[in-house]
C-alpha cells in the first residue's frame, strides 16, 4: 500500500491507514476519499530555489530527469527541486540516483509548493558504490492544504558514507521517509532532520535503517518545533540484524511543544539480534525552559524575542551538523525565516 500505487491507479482502498502501524498517526485513507485528476504538464517559470550555485534538476508536476548517476571520481554539487505547480490535482515523481565507487555528491533536495490542495509523492531510488560518499539536504516548503510524501530507499555499499537533513515545515499531511540498508564494513550514516509547524500542519519523519553486516555506524539526531494545532511525528527505526556485530547505533529525539492544543507523537525503536553492539536511543519532549527565558529577560531581551533566541538555538544543532556550507547557509535561513512567527 503507497501513494504511489493509489496515485496510478485510483483504488483509494490501497492507502495506507490508522490500521497499519508505520502510519498511524499519518492516516492517509481516512483523508482521501477520491483520487483527484492527474496534473498537467507544467513548462512556465517556477522562479528561484531555495539553493544556489549548483547545478539544477526541476521535476515539475511529476516531469523532468528521472535519473543521476554520478561516476567514479567524479565530485558534484547537485539541486533537484520537486516543484508542485498544481491545484486540486496529483502527480507521481520518480528520481533515481546512482554514485558510483569513490565518487562523492551533495544532494540539495527541495520541495516547494506552488499551487493548492495538491497531492504528490516523491519515489526516490539512491545507490552508493564502494566508498562513495553522499550528503543529501532536504528542504520541504509544501503548501498548507497539500498531502504530499517523500520515500526514499538508500542502499549503500561497504565503506560508503551517507548523510542526511531533513528541515520541513508539514503540510495538511506530510510524511519524509527514508529506509537505508546498511551493509556495515565501514560504512557510516549521519541521519538527522528537523520540523518547524505551526497551525494546523502536520509533518511525518520516519526513518529505518537495517544494518546487515558487521562493524557500521549509525548516528540520528532529529529535533521538532510545534505550536498552534500543529502535529508532529518521528518514526525512528534501528534494525541490527543477526551476525552484524559491533555495529554502534545511536538516535535522538527531541521536541518543543509551545502550544497548548499542538502535538508531537514520537516512536524510535531499537531491534537487536547481535550481541556484540553498541547501541542506544533517547527521546524528550517539553517546553522552553522558563528559567532561560527570565534570565535573557533580566538582561534586557525582550520575552518574543528571548524565547526565538532559544528556540533557533534549538533547532540549530541539527543545521550546524550539516557538512556543505553553502547548504548549511541556506538551511539556517530558512529555519530563521519559520522561527520568525515563534
Amino acid at each position: 500500500m503507497s501513494l504511489a500505487t493509489v496515485i496510478l491507479t485510483g483504488d483509494v482502498a490501497e492507502l495506507p491507514s490508522k490500521r497499519d502501524e508505520d502510519w498511524r498517526w499519518t492516516d492517509l485513507r481516512g483523508l482521501i476519499r477520491a483520487v483527484p485528476p492527474a496534473s498537467l504538464v507544467y513548462e512556465g517559470p517556477i522562479g528561484p530555489g531555495p539553493f544556489e550555485g549548483a547545478e539544477t534538476l526541476a521535476v515539475v508536476n511529476g516531469h523532468g530527469p528521472t535519473r543521476l548517476h554520478v561516476r567514479a571520481g567524479e565530485q558534484r554539487v547537485v539541486a533537484v527541486r520537486f516543484v508542485s505547480h498544481a491545484t486540486e490535482t496529483a502527480h507521481l515523481a520518480r528520481f533515481a540516483l546512482e554514485v558510483d565507487a569513490g565518487a562523492s555528491v551533495t544532494l540539495l533536495e527541495s520541495y516547494e509548493g506552488q499551487g493548492s490542495g495538491y497531492i504528490a509523492h516523491a519515489d526516490l531510488d539512491i545507490r552508493l558504490g564502494e566508498g562513495a560518499r553522499l550528503e543529501r539536504v532536504v528542504l520541504a516548503d509544501d503548501e498548507a492544504d497539500a498531502v504530499s510524501v517523500s520515500s526514499a530507499e538508500v542502499a549503500l555499499s561497504a565503506g560508503s558514507v551517507f548523510g542526511q537533513t531533513a528541515l520541513t515545515s508539514g503540510a495538511k499531511r506530510q510524511r519524509i521517509e527514508t529506509r537505508v540498508t546498511h551493509p556495515g564494513h565501514g560504512a557510516t550514516v549521519r541521519m538527522d532532520g528537523a520540523y518547524l509547524l505551526a497551525d494546523k500542519r502536520h509533518s511525518d519523519i520516519t526513518t529505518v535503517v537495517v544494518h546487515d553486516g558487521v562493524d557500521g555506524t549509525t548516528e540520528q539526531l532529529t529535533k521538532g518545533v510545534v505550536r498552534d494545532q500543529a502535529r508532529g511525528i518521528f518514526q525512528g527505526r534501528i534494525v541490527v540484524s543477526e551476525g552484524a556485530d559491533r555495529t554502534d547505533a545511536r538516535m535522538g529525539h527531541h521536541a518543543l511543544i509551545l502550544s497548548e492544543r499542538a502535538e508531537v507523537d514520537a516512536k524510535p525503536e531499537l531491534l537487536i539480534y547481535a550481541d556484540d553492539v553498541q547501541c542506544a536511543h533517547g527521546n524528550t519532549i517539553g517546553a522552553l525552559d522558563e528559567a532561560a527565558i527570565f534570565y535573557a529577560r533580566q538582561r534586557g531581551i525582550p520575552d518574543a524575542q528571548a524565547r526565538a533566541m532559544l528556540t533557533e538555538a534549538f533547532i540549530g544543532e541539527v543545521i550546524d551538523r550539516i557538512g556543505h556550507e553553502g547548504a548549511r547557509d541556506a538551511a539556517r535561513a530558512w529555519a530563521a525565516k519559520r522561527l520568525g512567527g515563534y
